[in-house]
């Protein structure tokens, strides 16, 4: 297992996993694939995944860092904050102080800490706008980490997340294989061997994109996920009002070849009866 005996995810849509969905209809995300490199097969493993879609950082300060600290596991994962910076008007240095803060707590528990920067919008249509204020945090989210021994991995200079292949249609939320992919850079980061590099290029595409096209899916983009978005920040509310954790305590890691046998098992004991 690496040194690693249990581990903690907090975050908000980014580590639930949105949207590497599973069968079932839950995610599973880069945070669960790598709490399965990290757990080696062994059921002696612990993992609990405490973040939820649409958390600000406020929220994951309040209520899911104290159960990460009460809890001590072997490693916390953390990133927070970017549904704070893209809000309009946002102070970017606030945000900054509130997520230090976190940090600050962990490593004075000496819990080791695995914090993430923002990627590189330039290749998603409209949302290219916030690369600035993202660069701006980012370089905060540097310096905290060599404050306090945090360790960093850096979605910014991923070159495989510059492919818009590694974005789902809401342009907010990776796809499955960038979850892969992202999942490997944080084992490496953490010093962890495996099979894979998320290095490796994506496909060559056989169909370029037209600029047509572009301007098309930025107005259904626009209708089907930003104004939505824009309406629930003016209400106050949230994609996760209602939702509770997926893995709210630590416990076993199932690895999911598992729960795939189980799932099937089922099926086919429905269909006999």
């Amino acid at each position: 297992m690496y040194g690693f005996d249990s581990y903690v995810a907090i975050g908000d849509s980014f580590t639930e996993g949105l949207n590497d969905a599973l069968p079932d209809g839950s995610f599973r995300g880069w945070a669960d694939r790598l709490a399965e490199i990290l757990a080696a097969g062994r059921s002696d493993f612990r993992y609990a995944n405490l973040s939820l879609r649409g958390k600000m950082l406020d929220e994951i300060m309040d209520e899911q860092l104290p159960i990460a600290l009460e809890l001590k596991p072997g490693l916390v994962t953390l990133c927070a904050g970017g549904n704070d910076i893209i809000v309009p008007g946002a102070d970017v240095e606030a945000v900054v102080e509130r997520f230090e803060e976190g940090v600050a707590k962990l490593r004075e528990a000496g819990i080791p800490v695995l914090i993430f920067n923002g990627p590189d919008t330039k290749v998603l249509s409209v949302m290219s706008v916030l690369r600035g204020k993202v660069a701006i945090y980012n370089t905060h989210l540097w310096a905290i980490a060599e404050r306090y021994g945090a360790r960093m991995v850096d979605l910014w200079t991923m070159g495989p997340l510059h492919d818009r292949r590694a974005w789902s249609d809401d342009r907010l939320h990776f796809s499955p294989e960038a979850h892969r992919r992202i999942a490997l850079k944080s084992a490496e980061v953490l010093g962890i061997p495996v099979e894979g590099d998320w290095r490796e290029p994506w496909p060559s595409e056989d169909t370029p994109s037209r600029w047509i096209d572009s301007r098309r899916s930025d107005l259904a983009w626009t209708k089907v996920h930003l104004l939505p978005w824009i309406r629930r920040q003016l209400r106050g509310e949230s994609m996760g009002d209602g939702l509770s954790p997926k893995r709210p305590q630590l416990s076993p890691l199932v690895p999911l070849e598992v729960l795939e046998v189980a799932e099937n098992t089922q099926q086919q004991r429905q269909q006999a009866s």
